[in-house]
């Protein structure tokens, strides 16, 4: 688990390495992270966009960039959460992704970004 804070919101991430979606043999491991975001403002937001960069070490870094997360832009009141799973594949067992989200603060109508912590991406194989 890994946990940071930023313009005050909390973006917690999770992460499991999921063999049964993996072929090493293959050189396909698939890992699922789920992230919670915790709005700590005393005003509404919303989530419009993410912007990741996913590392493997076998390979050149992917970026990824797009509206919402898993098809969707919640709107978080203050003290309110949103948690979403999603999933990455590497070429390799080792990777990371950092990244971050451009929120709307909906009482001013300002942007602003919000880093997600590094998160690492290893098999428990890897780990011994």
């Amino acid at each position: 688990m890994n946990t940071a804070i930023s313009e005050g919101v909390q973006v917690t991430v999770y992460t499991q390495f999921r063999p049964d979606l993996s072929q090493a043999d293959d050189g396909r491991y698939f890992f699922n992270y789920r992230i919670e975001i915790l709005n700590n403002n005393n005003f509404k937001i919303q989530l419009l966009h993410r912007d990741w960069y996913i590392f493997d070490s076998l390979k050149e870094a992917t970026f990824v960039s797009g509206e919402g997360v898993v098809g969707e832009q919640p709107y978080l009141t203050p003290g309110e959460h949103f948690v979403y799973t999603s999933g990455a594949e590497l070429t390799s067992d080792v990777g990371y992704v950092k990244g971050f989200y451009t929120f709307k603060n909906l009482g001013t109508d300002s942007f602003f970004q919000v880093h997600v912590p590094i998160f690492q991406l290893i098999t428990p194989t890897r780990l011994n």
